[in-house]
């Protein structure tokens, strides 16, 4: 399925990639389903011009990739044209012909490459920066985020339309931000999952895209979400379970202790978040199969799988083998080596026969240790890898010089068995 939208753009970063690239571009194929996935993560900030697209797809073609997971939802936004939430101002200030998925699609195909729509689910805004586009949902909808435990009370007080409401929130995030990566949407709530659910639709509807693939698919910690309507629609789920007496006294504590409910069952209260964030990634994986059957639904996941459902009521466990999505990408980003081969054993063990993908983070290692990660990956029957990210290793503030080209000569080579390998 080709995407609808068409245009000189497209054509003309084809036309670069294939240039850059120093040959005749080849046919698209499917590669992933027949062998090796060999993926780069491509952050959002390289897909605001057809110059930098046609240089990502180049670049990736030369070096040996087989696919691209590119960032169209970085930050509750669209790097697409046509969308349901705001474009950056990066996209505006292009021409309304350059639409920068289209424009990868066709640059990624003509040369044999994969596209995934890399789409950030619960993570929507910085909280540093706020969005300034009156439109984006922190500001429509601010009722859709988490709020964290430590100020709900305080939160409770304040009315949820309110520019307070907001700046409080972002506040305290602001001083978390060792470990909470800025403003989460929940899981939780009815509207928030349609809304998501609209997006995803949407992308898979309109674009000729290879592969959808969910990241920030978690709560921040497991003190999240605390919201007053995240309690309520808890209230109401396990309410009809409890004898009248013990609801009614809990219903009286919780008109002066907003954590009535989830204090009196702690283990529900766990269970039901769980359960919440499984439902949404339910929705989301049934709504692309639904337009795009045949395409691949996968998730970026912590890497230990008791840290992610305990730390971030992250059941993706669950997700793999009840084939809730089709692979999982354990973000295995530590430095050591026999701890990266430990969780990528432990992913295959869960995954079973589904595929699992090893994130691989390139970006704190030599180009050595990313290669000894590879060959540790395919060993242990990984069905590909993947690197972050390819901004960061283009950089030679941030890496080694020339670090794609020492991994592809290393790694990518002619291999026996391997689809997509460049003689």
């Amino acid at each position: 399925m080709r995407q609808i939208r068409t245009g000189w753009w497209p054509l003309a970063v084809a036309a670069l990639a294939t240039l850059f690239a120093g040959g005749t571009a080849t046919a698209w194929r499917s590669s992933a389903a027949d062998g090796e996935l060999r993926a780069l993560w491509v952050l959002r900030t390289s897909l605001t011009s057809p110059e930098s697209i046609a240089t990502v797809v180049a670049r990736a073609s030369e070096h040996g990739f087989n696919a691209l997971f590119v960032q169209v939802r970085g930050r509750g936004d669209a790097y697409y044209r046509g969308a349901l939430e705001p474009i950056p101002a990066a996209i505006q200030r292009q021409p309304e012909s350059f639409d920068p998925l289209t424009a990868v699609i066709d640059a990624a195909h003509a040369s044999g490459i994969q596209v995934h729509a890399w789409i950030n689910v619960n993570l929507v805004s910085s909280a540093v920066e706020l969005p300034t586009a009156r439109e984006h949902l922190v500001h429509r909808s601010p009722e859709w985020l988490m709020v964290p435990r430590d100020i709900a009370q305080e939160l409770a007080g304040v009315p949820v339309d309110s520019p307070a409401y907001l700046g409080k929130l972002a506040r305290w995030s602001r001083q978390q931000s060792a470990e909470v990566e800025g403003l989460y949407t929940s899981p939780i709530l009815p509207a928030a999952a349609a809304h998501l659910e609209a997006v995803v639709r949407d992308i898979v509807t309109r674009y000729g895209v290879d592969g959808v693939h969910f990241d920030y698919a978690r709560y921040p910690t497991d003190r999240f979400d605390y919201s007053r309507a995240a309690i309520a629609a808890f209230r109401a789920t396990v309410m009809s379970q409890l004898p009248d007496g013990q609801r009614r006294a809990l219903d009286a504590e919780a008109a002066v202790d907003l954590f009535a409910w989830p204090d009196a069952l702690p283990e529900e209260w766990r269970a039901y978040r769980v359960d919440r964030m499984t439902a949404l990634m339910t929705r989301l994986g049934s709504a692309v199969k639904a337009v795009r059957p045949t395409i691949l639904v996968s998730v970026a996941a912590a890497p230990d799988r008791a840290e992610a459902l305990h730390r971030r009521l992250q059941d993706w466990g669950t997700w793999i083998t009840e084939g809730i999505v089709d692979a999982v990408a354990p973000m295995a980003y530590t430095q050591e080596l026999a701890r990266f081969a430990e969780q990528i054993a432990a992913a295959r063990e869960i995954a079973g026969p589904r595929r699992v993908w090893a994130g691989i983070g390139a970006y704190r290692l030599s180009p050595e240790q990313t290669v000894e990660n590879i060959g540790t990956a395919r060993r242990l029957g990984a069905a590909g890898i993947i690197l972050f990210s390819y901004d960061s290793l283009i950089n030679p503030r941030q890496t080694a010089p020339d670090y794609l080209p020492i991994v592809s000569r290393a790694a990518f080579g002619p291999r026996s068995g391997a689809s997509g390998s460049r003689e």
